[in-house]
């Protein structure tokens, strides 16, 4: 049994005596001690080194003290999968020489025998568990298909993606193709990260708000849906959609256990949109974390009271950024574990 279950009570439903928090990309750049490591080995030989990819999902849990742990690795480990060249760049982020940007180019796009190509990912789960020792869950994630496909036909990051929505609405058979392949992959990777140990998973559409609302259905909802269909019965399932407060009632109403906002939606929003039924998880500005800690704590107070302190998950509405002060991301964590009626 997990001794802290706080996550997973949420995730149910249950009424908790204060709401669980974890960050996005808390296992990441803004504290020292992954700086050390990320300056002896490249991005991709952490994610590929179980050893490493422990160390670095634990240090959070040590340092700062959220009631969750989630799996240090990327999104982007699933194209590699596929046969599509990723690499990470100092300075510019991901980097894919060969962009998937002509229907030939999709033909040669495998799926994979994730077991193959993604072994590292599991044997990191199950050492992480082990270290973690039961003390909280451990969150497993990946990207959703739309997202995946602006890296693998943009090339790079930015900001509006135009490359990504071209190839979709000039190629749509091309793109919805790729988009299934993505979906088939993640599933059997994302069952295989249950097998593995996994007590939940996060789909993160960090792209999704990109797109309008009917083409948002089309080309990354739908695709989303298959995976939460997927999985839904074997783990809880966190559905994240930057910018996609639109379509909270269909994400409400997908099987998914919490839907994640972004801080440009009000909590009552975010309530109203979603039915009112459904956990949320979300939803402080990262760039807030540069206020004092005081400040810091009477923010997360007030978020906590307009979501609720049921049915709720205490997190930033996107990735913590690299440059935050450790002090600053323990006094928001504290200020959730210090919270009172």
């Amino acid at each position: 049994m997990i001794k802290n279950d706080l996550l997973l009570k949420a995730l149910k439903g249950e009424s908790v005596e204060r709401p669980p928090v974890w960050m996005m990309r808390q296992a990441g750049r803004y504290l020292p001690d992954f700086m050390k490591l990320k300056e002896k080995y490249d991005f991709f030989t952490r994610c590929r080194t179980p050893e490493l990819a422990t160390e670095i999902t634990v240090m959070p849990i040590r340092q700062i003290g959220p009631d969750a742990a989630i799996l240090f690795s990327d999104i982007l480990v699933v194209p590699q999968a596929m046969n599509i060249e990723v690499e990470m760049k100092p300075g510019v982020g991901p980097w894919l020489p060969n962009p998937i940007d002509s229907a030939k180019k999709v033909e040669q796009v495998v799926v994979p025998d994730v077991n193959e190509e993604l072994s590292y990912v599991f044997d990191a789960i199950k050492m992480t568990k082990q270290e973690l020792n039961d003390e909280v869950p451990l969150i497993g994630f990946a990207g959703s298909p739309w997202t995946i496909l602006c890296y693998c036909v943009q090339g790079q990051g930015s900001k509006t993606f135009d490359k990504a929505k071209r190839f979709c609405f000039m190629n749509p058979i091309a793109a919805h193709t790729l988009l299934q392949k993505i979906t088939d992959t993640t599933i059997a990777y994302l069952k295989e990260k249950v097998k593995a140990g996994v007590d939940a998973v996060q789909l993160f559409d960090s792209w999704g708000g990109l797109l309008e609302p009917k083409d948002y259905q089309e080309f990354s909802w739908k695709y989303m849906q298959q995976i939460i269909d997927a999985l839904k019965d074997e783990v809880p399932v966190i559905a994240y959609g930057k910018g996609c407060w639109f379509a909270l009632d269909k994400m409400a109403k997908s099987g998914a256990a919490a839907l994640g906002v972004d801080w440009t939606c009000e909590a009552r929003n975010a309530r109203y949109l979603s039915g009112g039924k459904i956990t949320l998880q979300g939803n402080f500005d990262p760039a807030r974390l540069y206020s004092k800690p005081i400040e810091i704590k009477y923010m997360v107070n007030d978020m906590i009271k307009a979501f609720g302190k049921d049915r709720y998950i205490a997190n930033l509405g996107h990735g913590i950024l690299p440059d935050i002060p450790v002090d600053n991301a323990k006094a928001f964590v504290d200020a959730v574990k210090e919270y009172k009626e």
